[in-house]
């Protein structure tokens, strides 16, 4: 037997969630068993925790859209009992039974051999917050990054994170973008150069263009700020748009695109194919600053969800929430 963060709907509609105990028997089918140490709390964790937010359509369930642990059993020749590896993504937690779980059970073909230099706790400290965001500066990167500096919206939420942390150790001037002052300390001890209060972001302006001020953006707001970014983007700079907590609707025009170059690039981790996430997480484990990445962590233990479930939905978790499933 073994403890999970179960989710389950009543006749009336109304999700409860609490940890109780599965066997192995409970588990869905897959070629691998992965005995899972850690995994994390994102903001579709949230919702899956909570009323689903669509998300999940068949209950019992169990959340979780990322976990690092140790293979117990393989039926593919590509893991082997001992093997250490990390999900993110493929619907895992949503559609699929997913992290909150001491035992997982899932196809091989989404998981990854964690990287040298990486163990399991540090990765979901990564998480797919963290694997997000490296995939955010590889595009960056990928389109070429200018000179000046690089703006990240939503700092201090686990994407803006680990990005503003990743973007400083690799050399670039950071603007941190933030609607919670007392975040200030925490982001400039990630490498943040400047502090942009989120007032200055958050209105659209008539005007299709503004000083060109940014050499990169990577976002994950979305909506009116994104739209308000685009204007003041410099020549052929590239946005990274992974999120939305600002809306998903952009009103904006195509005179940046038109004008000045400006590059939109969006960026999905879901489905993301097996080579690309093989890149991102050997770059995770050279660019990301370990002591840094530890200074992001707040813990937790399963029977912490359902209140973080809440919290992160209204905006109030700060950084990373590395969940021990075996605490």
């Amino acid at each position: 037997m073994f403890n999970a963060l179960v989710v389950d709907k009543n006749d009336e509609g109304k999700t409860s969630a609490a940890v109780k105990q599965l066997g192995l028997d409970d588990l869905p089918a897959g070629e691998v068993t992965v005995a899972v140490e850690y995994s994390t709390v994102n903001y579709k964790d949230g919702l899956c925790i909570g009323p689903g937010g669509g998300l999940v359509r068949n209950y019992p369930h169990i959340p979780g859209i990322d976990f690092a642990g140790t293979v117990e059993a393989s039926d593919d020749p590509r893991y082997k009992a001992g093997d250490k590896v990390v999900l993110t993504g493929w619907r895992v937690g949503e559609a699929h039974w997913g992290g909150y779980s001491q035992k997982a059970r899932v196809k091989a073909d989404w998981l990854v051999p964690l990287p040298a230099g990486l163990d399991t706790r540090q990765a979901m400290a990564v998480g797919t917050a963290g694997f997000t965001a490296m995939l955010a500066v590889m595009a960056l990167e990928d389109h070429g990054i200018k000179d000046g500096p690089v703006l990240v919206t939503g700092a201090a939420g686990g994407v803006g994170s680990v990005a503003t942390a990743i973007l400083a150790k690799l050399g670039h001037d950071v603007a941190a973008v933030t609607g919670r002052p007392e975040t200030a300390d925490y982001l400039t001890s990630l490498g943040a150069t400047q502090i942009v209060p989120r007032e200055d972001l958050n209105e659209t302006t008539k005007r299709p263009l503004e000083a060109e001020t940014w050499a990169g953006c990577v976002d994950a707001v979305g909506g009116e700020m994104l739209a308000r970014v685009l204007g003041q983007m410099k020549y052929g700079a590239s946005v990274s748009a992974v999120g939305l907590a600002g809306g998903a609707g952009l009103p904006a025009t195509v005179i940046p695109f038109l004008l000045r170059g400006v590059n939109l690039l969006g960026i999905d981790s879901v489905m993301q194919p097996y080579d690309n996430r093989v890149r991102a997480w050997e770059r995770i484990a050279k660019d990301l600053p370990m002591d840094k990445l530890e200074a992001m962590v707040q813990p937790a233990i399963l029977t912490d969800l359902p209140a973080l479930g809440r919290d992160i939905l209204k905006g109030q978790v700060k950084g990373r929430v590395v969940v021990d499933v075996n605490g």
